[in-house]
């Protein structure tokens, strides 16, 4: 299936149970707080829908995948074999993720290259179970044919976390087993942070977080739709309510993913969508014995280098609007984001010249994939400081609204204070609130929590880098060194030459 934005619209209007400012939303679609958001991601769709983008957005679903074959297929959910076919799948990738600028952080080519890594690595689960291993592979292929939105709910509610799951003050916190039967299994609590959810079809619910000895009710591994009868979807604040000129807010009025907080009421899962139950070490292993975090931790470096480009032109057009790209220290400046975003550039790249083939498979290098995202939690927070200077005070004084135009003297006096030497009064102002609602709104805020936590606290990052790192070559290196000379030879030798 090649679906369409209309065809995603209408997908959401299932009678899902949103809940916003104390009460529940009829229709996401149309609500204010969602419709711009789901214009967007219909409007991915739409431009992989276009014949002209038929070869760069959609493949052929091969023979070794379907015994059909012929159907196409987004090539989000396209299963490398070669680097040839990695590069090509990145670039449909960047093409979407051009359309948003990557700040649609869980688009829908994100979950899908965790699923289609968990499918690349499925012997890892015919291992634990072969009726697991077919649900899984049947639920890849669901999602594939009739074009899915996924997210995920990978973390369990903060609450004590001094304490495992099983030790909170409330069994069901976080989302574990009540019950089974021979049609599934029912679930309860709560889980976080389904971004993207609310104009999401299903949602993928496991945990990546560690678990212990006694967790073993909310190790589970299932996909349902977010529709599912007993599925309450907690929303967080709108900031695309918030921002209802897209003059004055231009990235939260279109691009507002949300994030949500599920509660699962007792929500009936069928067997067929349960790929993991009550095990606490196949819970780590869906993700990191298979290529499945290593997929989609490289689709978001493919997104944050689009995004990283966003943010280095608009720092460009900053020290243009303001007359100060020859000033040296500008200069020296603008360099440094321009080596940040080579290196981010750069190491995605390196993911995948120095990727490897698993069977019939090729995945991006695992350690470039961690040392990236290392550097990345630290570089963000950091391009929007040197953002904030080269602006100075221009992304703040600025019209209170896009009203403020409608006022003729209001107008005039925008005309004698709003002064660039390249731009137009009006286009100073449209690019200075671009400049705001990237660095300093609300919604800006929280693309820099987002980017510094998405793929874990840094103790975790690091250690992802630590344990994928070729220490034993490094070392080898230095013995190598060390074995080259003696203590003995160097007495030797002075004692010969007295």
């Amino acid at each position: 299936m090649i679906k369409t934005g209309e065809q995603h619209t209408q997908s959401l209007r299932d009678g899902r149970q949103v809940y916003l400012d104390g009460g529940v939303v009829d229709d996401v679609t149309t609500h204010p707080a969602f419709r711009n958001v789901t214009a967007t991601v219909g409007r991915l769709y739409d431009f992989q829908s276009q014949a002209e983008n038929r070869e760069l957005m959609t493949y052929a679903i091969p023979e070794a995948e379907d015994p059909q074959g012929g159907p196409r297929a987004n090539r989000i959910w396209q299963l490398p074999r070669s680097y040839e076919d990695m590069v090509t799948r990145r670039r449909a990738l960047v093409a979407w993720t051009e359309l948003h600028g990557g700040f649609l952080g869980r688009s829908p080519d994100h979950v899908a290259s965790c699923i289609c890594g968990m499918y690349m690595g499925r012997d890892v689960f015919v291992d634990y179970d072969p009726e697991r291993a077919g649900a899984l592979a049947d639920y890849y292929r669901h999602a594939r044919d009739n074009e899915l939105y996924l997210t995920y709910v990978i973390i369990n509610p903060q609450a004590d976390r001094s304490k495992e799951a099983h030790e909170q003050q409330s069994e069901f916190l976080s989302t574990g087993v009540v019950d089974r039967d021979a049609e599934g299994i029912t679930v309860r609590g709560a889980k976080m942070l389904a971004t993207g959810g609310i104009v999401a079809n299903e949602v993928l619910v496991t945990c990546i977080q560690p678990l212990q000895p006694g967790d073993e009710k909310y190790a589970i591994s299932f996909a349902v739709p977010m529709n599912v009868k007993g599925l309450k979807i907690l929303s967080r604040k709108s900031y695309e309510a918030h921002a209802p000129s897209e003059f004055d807010n231009p990235l939260s009025h279109r691009f507002d993913e949300n994030d949500a907080v599920l509660f699962f009421d007792d929500v009936k899962v069928p067997w067929e969508r349960v790929f993991i139950y009550q095990d606490v070490e196949m819970c780590q292993k869906q993700f990191h014995a298979t290529p499945a975090h290593v997929c989609q931790n490289y689709q978001a470096q493919v997104r944050l280098m689009v995004k990283m480009k966003f943010l280095i032109g608009l720092a460009h057009k900053i020290t243009e609007t303001n007359g100060t790209t020859q000033f040296p220290q500008v200069r020296e400046t603008l360099g440094q984001l321009a080596a940040q975003g080579a290196m981010v550039d750069a190491m995605v790249h390196a993911m995948e010249v120095k990727g490897s083939a698993l069977g019939e498979y090729f995945v991006p290098d695992r350690h470039t994939l961690y040392a990236a995202q290392v550097l990345t939690q630290q570089l963000y927070p950091a391009v929007m400081a040197t953002l904030r200077d080269l602006a100075g005070g221009g992304m703040i004084m600025l019209p209170s609204s896009v009203a403020d135009f409608a006022n003729p003297e209001l107008r005039g006096m925008i005309g004698e204070t709003q002064q660039s030497p390249v731009l137009g009064s009006e286009d100073r102002v449209k690019f200075f609130k671009l400049a705001w609602d990237a660095v300093g709104s609300e919604f800006a805020s929280r693309h820099t929590q987002y980017e510094m936590f998405f793929s874990g606290a840094t103790f975790v990052t690091k250690n992802h880098s630590y344990r994928t790192y070729d220490w034993e070559h490094g070392k080898g290196l230095v013995d190598h060194i060390l074995n080259s000379y003696s203590l003995d030879d160097e007495l030797n030798n002075n004692t010969e030459g007295q």
